[in-house]
């Protein structure tokens, strides 16, 4: 195990979560292929490795530190990119069925290349527009876990990612500096979606020290007929 590696290893720990030599492998193998492919498509603005482990995979895995992983069975995560938090989070908890939703394809074609050569399994990439995929029965109040990774406000986050959680699930925003403002805002859109705000997380990442939120909603109802509304619409016409 090399320094990186340990780094990681010791940031997670005191959360009770550790990392096996596989898993270890996995990672290393994701920055090889992120990396390789961002040459030729513009995936992440972060492919130098020390840099990868801190600002993506730790990042990713911050959400393992309020939301019991080992008790979902189903997760979403919406418009992916470059498969984070998604695919960390799989690699770590390798019980949990993954779909990820992402409406570039050519994004898709690289998660699906990244999952195969990692050699994961139940990973299901979705080309869709999130407003599109939450009308399929598929998809629609089934999973017990949906994120989204600096997509949007948080009042357009909720209409693209609630449709998808099931009743009583969980929806975990992951967001750069204090959302307050965001979080004051989406309160309609909480309403209209029936879901209600549980927390919301701060922690810094240990070496760059910026500073990150983790806003949790719970579903407390199925996703009224209306919504999520025509592509396009929760972005140009949010909920307030």
């Amino acid at each position: 195990m090399d320094q990186i590696q340990q780094q990681l290893l010791d940031w997670l720990a005191p959360h009770g979560i550790a990392i096996t030599e596989r898993q270890f492998e996995q990672l290393d193998q994701y920055v090889e292929i992120l990396a390789d492919w961002n040459e030729r498509m513009n995936l992440t603005g972060i492919t130098e490795r020390a840099a990868v482990y801190e600002k993506h995979f730790y990042d990713s895995l911050t959400l393992a530190f309020y939301v019991p992983m080992n008790e979902i069975k189903s997760m979403i995560d919406v418009g992916s990119g470059a498969g984070f938090p998604g695919i960390p989070l799989k690699i770590l908890f390798p019980h949990v069925k993954l779909t990820i939703i992402d409406s570039l394809n050519k994004r898709i074609g690289f998660l699906k290349h990244l999952a195969a050569e990692l050699g994961l399994e139940d990973v299901n990439c979705v080309h869709a527009r999130a407003e599109e995929a939450a009308r399929k029965p598929e998809h629609r109040d089934q999973y017990d876990l949906a994120t989204a990774r600096a997509v949007a406000r948080m009042n357009v986050l909720n209409e693209f990612c609630l449709p998808f959680v099931r009743p009583g699930g969980t929806f975990a925003a992951m967001k750069g500096n204090n959302p307050a403002e965001e979080i004051a805002e989406a309160s309609r859109s909480l309403q209209l979606l029936l879901a209600k705000r549980t927390a919301d997380h701060k922690l810094l990442l240990p070496l760059e020290q910026s500073e990150r939120h983790i806003v949790l909603v719970e579903k407390t109802g199925k996703t009224p007929k209306a919504y999520p509304r025509k592509p396009g619409t929760p972005m140009k016409e949010p909920l307030i």
